[in-house]
């Protein structure tokens, strides 16, 4: 088997049967399986997917316990030498699959790759090439200062707005949105941090992807079109307390030991304000 592309449902019943029919949809001559996991979803997903899609690889969790502990278990069960993490508010390029592989098993020193990704109205996603969420480029983009400059890299280390978004090249991390990973590279670092119940665990596995010495890449010669948030929206103060509890997570795994007690300090402070603010002017609403 080439790639196990896993979906995660929560309850995005229609959704996920659309990101199902792209994957089927897709024109490749490369072998492939399709994993749903489903998270305890409490609409009509199950029995949906069972009906129109019987071939599907179909696991129900008896709870929602997470993005990352969710696709770890259909990762468990993947038996292709690629793992396809694919958002269940997605649609696929019918040459994503032809593509992405075919880059990967060109370039073997690449661990994990991920393709163009817009929103519906044709806008880039911005999060589909990032740089590592520093204290410094955390900064500059709390606070609106890489808006101010979005062609100066160094206002822009986070998500990269001075490069061309049509051209490939190595970044430091992707989204879970969809992201390729060589199954050899998860043998060697692992899954996802299980930690992370949602936010943050994708970059988490790709600093520690490269890390373990692999490259990670932005090939944009196909994409793919990104229902953002979908599954998200109907419990606001958990999502915006997860997206916060993110940050603080992957600072205290990654960065402490690098910065001093005052840097620290003024990191966490950031987090706990932004997070209030956060709770403020989004309090029926949801993390955008």
């Amino acid at each position: 088997m080439d790639v196990s592309v896993i979906i995660l449902n929560y309850n995005t019943c229609q959704l996920t049967l659309n990101a199902i029919k792209s994957v089927y949809d897709s024109q490749t001559s490369y072998s492939y399986e399709i994993i749903v996991v489903d998270n305890h979803s409490t609409d009509n997903s199950v029995m949906e997917i069972k009906r129109r899609h019987p071939d599907v690889r179909l696991i129900e969790n008896p709870s929602n316990d997470g993005f990352s502990k969710g696709n770890n278990i259909g990762i468990k069960i993947a038996i292709g030498r690629y793992i396809l993490l694919l958002n269940s508010d997605t649609i696929m390029g019918s040459d994503s699959l032809q593509t992405m592989i075919a880059f990967m098993d060109q370039n073997s020193s690449i661990g994990a790759a991920g393709c163009k990704i817009v929103l519906p109205d044709g806008s880039l996603d911005k999060a589909c090439k990032r740089g590592f969420p520093t204290p410094s480029a955390s900064f500059y983009y709390a606070f609106g200062i890489s808006k101010l400059f979005p062609k100066v890299p160094r206002f822009n280390q986070y998500q990269l707005g001075y490069l061309d978004p049509d051209q490939d090249y190595p970044v430091d991390c992707l989204v879970g949105a969809f992201m390729m990973v060589r199954k050899q590279v998860m043998d060697q670092v692992g899954m996802l941090d299980e930690e992370f119940f949602m936010y943050g665990e994708d970059i988490d596995w790709c600093y520690r992807i490269k890390q373990g010495g692999w490259q990670i890449h932005y090939y944009p010669y196909t994409q793919i079109v990104h229902h953002k948030g979908a599954s998200s929206r109907r419990k606001p103060f958990k999502i915006i307390y997860e997206f916060h509890r993110a940050m603080y997570l992957f600072h205290r795994k990654h960065y402490r030991q690098k910065y001093n007690f005052v840097v620290n300090s003024l990191v966490y402070l950031g987090i706990t304000l932004k997070f209030i603010v956060s709770l403020a002017l989004n309090r029926f609403g949801s993390v955008r």
